[in-house]
């Protein structure tokens, strides 16, 4: 028997029948059983019968190339697939029992029988890493691997992505590209061996809002616990809010831009988006990694400044309005004074920066702090890494909407 065969394991009173999975120890099986759960069986005393051979494929596409391509068929869009890692795409590490990424865009859409027929696909890995280890170099080599899929006449592109920093990777993006065709982030909050999990929804979402006629750097995930509908969130405004729950996503300050409804797979818009075909196909993905974020906290000494000393660019977490104690404005001053760009947001997950209201706020923007509004201190931070590489005026572009990151108004909604 190999890994991939169909067994029937029986071992005393108890019978498990599922696929055999890979295991690193001679002394036990592991099977997949049809719910979606695996098990492990003490080979002693186990009795295994191979109903099927080869039922199952367990090999990684990354055996072979890291670019796959699907057969096409005419009368179905292209959406190019690019996987970077994540639950979506991982598997359980048999040795540990820790979920792991260790596939690539090849397997998703093996292990996702429900996209097929909805559209042509291209699959290539761009990074094969958890969330926790994405950087900037590889948000460069994503947009650079988007706009390449765009440019070989892709009508829509779905990345898979780790959400813990999804995030950033959006807005990332948001701001390295302009796109005439949609940009869809997905992920999964529980990986594909157990059965709560989310990955087919969500990647089937994904592909039909990659389809739709729009031009938005999106992320879609479930809009509630249920399997209904998937939320689309713009990528300069989505936050992630929850540890574990299917619907961790939420846009801040607003409602999500629309949804997709997961039976008919139908796509709606509640706000006006970019029509597709809107820009013409850009890149500007340089970007500068010398910038740091700061949250500041009762009690922090202003010592804590020291790290942004040989920075271009520092973003603050402010309280409320955005301020911060008084006893760093004079740090603040001498690094806005040494030709670093210091930005402040709030810590406040609704609302926007004003810096007028109060003596601190008023001291801080004759240090040279610049606003910028109601912008995420994520999306903030990753903007501002782009535009001290793409823009003259940085302080002014941090004050105006790019891709949709600071709205006109805060106001409340329901």
């Amino acid at each position: 028997m190999n890994p991939g065969d169909r067994v029937r394991v029986d071992r005393g009173t108890a019978t498990y029948e599922g696929v055999l999975m890979p295991s690193t120890t001679a002394d036990h099986l592991v099977v997949k059983l049809d719910g979606g759960y695996n098990v492990g069986v003490d080979r002693a005393d186990a009795n295994v019968d191979v109903l099927e051979t080869d039922s199952y494929d367990v090999e990684s596409a990354q055996d072979g190339d890291s670019e796959s391509e699907i057969t096409f068929e005419d009368d179905l869009p292209t959406i190019a697939l690019i996987s970077t890692g994540g639950t979506i795409a991982s598997t359980v590490d048999y040795r540990t029992g820790a979920v792991t990424a260790q596939f690539d865009a090849e397997d998703v859409l093996r292990a996702v029988p429900e996209l097929a027929g909805r559209a042509n696909y291209r699959g290539r890995v761009v990074a094969n890493i958890l969330s926790e280890n994405m950087t900037p170099d590889v948000w460069t080599d994503l947009a650079e691997a988007v706009h390449e899929e765009i440019e070989r006449g892709a009508d829509g592109v779905v990345v898979m992505h780790g959400t813990d920093t999804m995030q950033y990777t959006a807005a990332a993006l948001s701001f390295t590209l302009d796109t005439p065709v949609p940009v869809v982030f997905t992920g999964s909050q529980r990986s594909a061996d157990r059965p709560s999990s989310d990955n087919v929804m969500n990647a089937v979402c994904a592909v039909e809002a990659a389809k739709a006629e729009h031009s938005e750097v999106l992320v879609c995930m479930h809009e509630t616990e249920s399997d209904d509908t998937c939320a689309l969130h713009r990528g300069t405004r989505v936050r992630k809010n929850h540890t574990s729950r299917r619907d961790a996503f939420e846009t801040v300050g607003a409602e999500p831009l629309g949804e997709v409804e997961w039976e008919s797979g139908e796509v709606s818009f509640r706000r006006e988006v970019a029509d597709r075909d809107a820009v013409e196909l850009d890149i500007h993905a340089d970007l500068a990694t010398d910038v740091e974020l700061v949250k500041f906290v009762p009690g922090r000494s202003a010592e804590t400044l020291d790290l942004a000393a040989d920075a271009s660019g520092l973003v603050l977490e402010g309280t409320g309005l955005g301020h911060v104690n008084t006893e760093w404005i004079e740090k603040i001053e001498a690094l806005v004074d040494d030709g670093t760009t210091v930005v402040m947001t709030s810590q406040c997950l609704e609302g926007r920066v004003c810096d007028r209201v109060y003596d601190t706020g008023r001291d801080l923007l004759e240090a040279g702090v610049v606003e910028a509004g109601d912008t995420l201190p994520a999306t903030a931070y990753v903007k501002l890494m782009w535009a001290l590489s793409n823009v003259e005026s940085v302080e002014e572009t941090m004050r105006r909407p790019i891709a949709g990151e600071l709205q006109e108004r805060s106001v409340p909604w329901t």
